[in-house]
């Protein structure tokens, strides 16, 4: 396999990645309004959308924010440069600005109920496919892992076999929907459904760095530091969610 697999379209090749985040959009969006016909909604149609719209703009900047911090040195020399600053992002900022945005509007419109249990799926869903589309893009994507021997190990085209960290995200993200779709609506808290996803997700990003190449702060990543604020901010809920997760 040649890096990145271009896609053909009749007389067009198109790059992996914007065809698979393209395609992560469409499904997540699709998964969404699934998701609203079968469960109901817990707010009405005008908060839903500034809930919508607050998960929106707040994911794009943290996106943006952790992928900028990740490499202070990097930041520091490209700082001016517009490719830069709009070239990259990662789905943890985003979802860590999702929630802070979302917090924020609520708090704003007096709204008490949770909102988050309805983008679950949708969520697990849209990364899952981009990140499909993060392995056919190869090294480009800087999402692959560091070098192993495992017999599993993928040559993006240097000649070095790496861990193929985007397809160990797909399969933990396929056991944690199949866990979320087992558990439905067995949890007892409205709002739990998208407390577990955050836990599972940020403990699986925290642990998958290690095998990932990043610039060490204090130790560990940019990444893995906002991995181990967000589970902070939880805390408090896990053993709920434990306890849930056994008997459910």
């Amino acid at each position: 396999m040649s890096f990145p697999v271009y896609l053909g379209f009749g007389p067009l090749s198109l790059h992996p990645h914007w065809v698979f985040e393209a395609l992560a959009y469409f499904l997540g969006f699709y998964w969404y309004r699934r998701q609203r016909r079968r469960q109901g909604d817990p707010v009405d149609a005008q908060t839903r959308r500034w809930v919508l719209c607050g998960a929106v703009v707040g994911g794009l900047v943290g996106n943006r924010l952790l992928y900028l911090i990740e490499d202070p040195v990097a930041l520091a020399a490209d700082w001016a440069d517009p490719t830069f600053l709009l070239g990259g992002k990662t789905i943890v900022g985003g979802l860590i600005g999702g929630l802070i945005a979302v917090e924020w509007v609520k708090r704003r419109r007096g709204v008490v109920v949770a909102t988050g249990d309805l983008l679950v799926q949708p969520l697990i869903v849209g990364i899952a496919v981009g990140r499909i589309g993060c392995f056919l893009s190869g090294l480009a994507d800087r999402t692959h892992g560091t070098e192993t021997g495992l017999p599993w190990g993928v040559d993006y085209g240097d000649g070095i076999l790496r861990h193929p960290a985007q397809l160990y995200e797909v399969a933990f993200l396929a056991l944690l929907y199949a866990l979320m779709v087992r558990l439905g609506g067995r949890l007892s808290v409205v709002g739990d459904q998208f407390k577990l996803f955050m836990v599972a997700y940020m403990t699986f990003r925290l642990a998958v760095e290690f095998i990932k190449p990043a610039v060490s702060i204090g130790g560990i990543s940019a990444i893995q530091w906002a991995c181990l604020a967000t589970l902070a901010y939880y805390a408090p809920h896990m053993p709920r969610l434990v306890s849930e997760v056994r008997h459910g």
